[in-house]
């Protein structure tokens, strides 16, 4: 009896870890339509909160869903542009580009050679070949075009959760009403995405700004290129602004110089410093209720299982398990390990509170 006993739970957590394995693997195998969908909801969300701002002033839902959505795509055709007129300016210069680096790359070759620092130039040339780093970035640059391509299946998602936007409110209610089911949360989730996407957005829109007129004073060519790639990775925690710099720093290098490429680490440096840990912690308010390693996580799992959607949304998504995971007790626990410090501390006062 205790064999049969002993056994059941451990079929119950390898025929769970089994069934999310499969779910990954599927998720994985639809990843071009559940990135569209994910895009679709998540912004849909972000768009939701000037759609009932206007309605409550008497605009007219169509009207109001109508003005947002011209807005967005106004949005995406300028980043298109921006995207298409900067990447095919940048791939005509490239050969220029990379016969600069290959100078540069050589004269660093001497400069270890003459010391007596025996490197070899074959195996390095082989791992950062001039060639191959000026072809990364104009391929890098020409991805970020990619998004663009499925905007017509992400813009017509938007458009059909928005008009159904009062609907969901009274099915939420009816299914309150007419069962056990407890679904507040779904309340929570949908204030706490909207609060984070809406803050990251601004505090990136601020990173780009800031770092665009920067460039533009050192005088760093593709000034809107460089901020542009930082307003989109500053969406990546963690190390998002950080990969931002490398493409910036090299070409001030290749361009400009030593110095070009210092001032262009300063600009970085500085941003990421004055917006990171002072202004966007300070709007953020109590923060993402993530423990920094678990974001770290869950970028990389969001990162292998979506790709680049994935990493851009990993904080949003990780966000949402976690308040679904708060929601019955027999998970809770795992809710306080994605947690922070508060959340476990708020989970141990609230037993002594009851006695």
């Amino acid at each position: 009896m205790e064999t049969i006993k002993t056994t059941k739970p451990s079929l119950h957590i390898i025929s769970i870890f089994a069934s999310l394995v499969i779910i990954i693997a599927g998720v994985m195998y639809a990843q071009s339509f559940v990135n569209a969908m994910l895009l679709a909801i998540f912004l849909s969300i972000v768009c939701a909160q000037p759609i009932i701002w206007m309605q409550k002033r008497k605009v007219p839902s169509v009207i109001a869903i109508l003005i947002v959505l011209l807005g967005i795509v106004a949005i995406f055709i300028g980043f298109a542009d921006i995207i298409g007129n900067s990447v095919s300016s940048f791939s005509k210069d490239a050969h220029l580009y990379e016969q600069r680096l290959e100078q540069i790359w050589g004269g660093f070759m001497q400069f270890f050679n003459e010391r007596g620092i025996d490197i070899s130039t074959d195996r390095l040339t082989e791992i950062i070949a001039p060639g191959k780093v000026m072809g990364y970035t104009a391929g890098a640059l020409g991805q970020l075009g990619g998004v663009m391509s499925n905007i017509f299946t992400i813009f017509f998602l938007m458009l059909f959760l928005l008009m159904e936007l009062d609907s969901f409110s009274i099915k939420t209610r009816a299914i309150a009403a007419n069962s056990n089911v407890s679904i507040g949360y779904l309340n929570a989730i949908g204030k706490s995405i909207r609060h984070y996407l809406s803050i990251k957005t601004v505090t990136s829109l601020l990173t780009g700004l800031v770092i665009w007129i920067g460039l533009m004073i050192v005088g760093v060519d593709y000034a809107i290129i460089w901020a542009l790639i930082a307003f989109l990775l500053n969406f990546i925690p963690n190390i998002g602004s950080i990969i931002a710099a490398f493409p910036a720093v090299l070409f001030a290098l290749i361009q400009l110089g030593a110095g070009g490429a210092f001032w262009t680490i300063i600009i970085f440096i500085s941003v990421n410093m004055l917006v990171g840990n002072l202004v966007e912690p300070k709007i953020m308010g109590k923060g993402l209720g993530l423990s920094t390693f678990v974001v770290f996580v869950a970028l990389i799992f969001w990162g292998f299982v979506l790709g680049t959607v994935g990493m851009f949304l990993s904080v949003p998504l990780t966000m949402a398990i976690k308040i679904m995971l708060e929601q019955k007790p027999s998970t809770k626990w795992l809710a306080v390990l994605l947690g922070t410090d508060e959340d476990a501390r708020a989970m141990l006062k609230g037993p002594q509170e009851s006695s």
